[in-house]
């Protein structure tokens, strides 16, 4: 691991703060480290969910160093873009929830790192943008197609191609956040929303979280058979058995993520 990331456990959270002064850009040693960390809570069957937040009151983060790309260096570029690409793809392919506590500015890579979370949360100063094409770059850490995939197409445009940034509230009323909370609250939140996430079944919730995000992928009709087969496939775990008798018996499960 790296100082330039950090990582908390409260239950069966893991809260990980993006901590690079000033404005915790992302360079190849936290891209690096959180690849491998979101590797590691792949089968830490323990962890259920990870928050991602920014260290300080002003930044969640404001993306890539562009002093990285001063002298048009093609195997820098490289480098950051499979770095990007590797760290953040293995956040949203995560089995379990993520969360990003948006507490300031989220701009470039800090903006594709929330979406590729599952669920995003932002205090009412924050301001989200991708403006690469401002500076001559684009967005390549999944932003030009989670963004689209997010807010649609028209909002992704005016993000990507305008350059447009957009406050807290015009975030939530576009759907690219869920929720909008007072500032130095979004920690908090994601916690309060964690703990819901605890009552889950953690195996049920790993199935539900890849039907879900396979219709980025495929036609709808063609999941329906998956869905069936994966509500088939929770008999041989060990939580389906649980939860079922918690239930019938009035009490709350006690789960273990197999």
């Amino acid at each position: 691991m790296t100082d330039k990331l950090l990582v908390e456990y409260k239950g069966h959270t893991a809260l990980v703060t993006i901590n690079n002064p000033a404005a915790n850009t992302w360079d190849e040693e936290n891209l690096g480290a959180l690849q491998k960390l979101m590797e590691a809570l792949e089968h830490n069957d323990n962890i259920y969910s990870v928050i991602i937040t920014g260290q300080g009151e002003k930044f969640f983060s404001a993306g890539a160093d562009l002093n990285l790309f001063a002298d048009g260096n093609k195997q820098v570029a490289r480098a950051m873009a499979d770095a990007f690409g590797a760290a953040f793809e293995a956040l949203a392919n995560y089995r379990g929830v993520t969360i990003a506590a948006i507490n300031g500015y989220a701009m470039g890579g800090g903006l594709e790192c929330a979406l590729a979370c599952d669920i995003r949360i932002a205090e009412e100063q924050a301001v989200m943008a991708l403006p690469e094409a401002t500076v001559g770059l684009l967005p390549c850490g999944g932003g030009t197609q989670n963004l689209s995939w997010t807010v649609g197409e028209g909002w992704a445009k005016r993000m990507i191609l305008c350059g447009e940034r957009v406050d807290a509230l015009t975030a939530k009323s576009i759907g690219l956040v869920e929720e909008v909370v007072p500032r130095g609250e979004a920690c908090n939140s994601a916690l309060a929303l964690a703990e819901k996430i605890e009552r889950q079944s953690p195996s049920s919730v790993s199935v539900c979280k890849r039907l879900i995000q396979s219709a980025r992928s495929g036609p709808m009709a063609a999941t329906y058979a998956a869905e069936r087969d994966g509500f088939v496939a929770l008999f041989d775990t060990s939580d389906q058995k649980e939860g079922v008798q918690a239930f019938l018996e009035k009490r709350q499960p006690d789960w273990k993520n197999a």
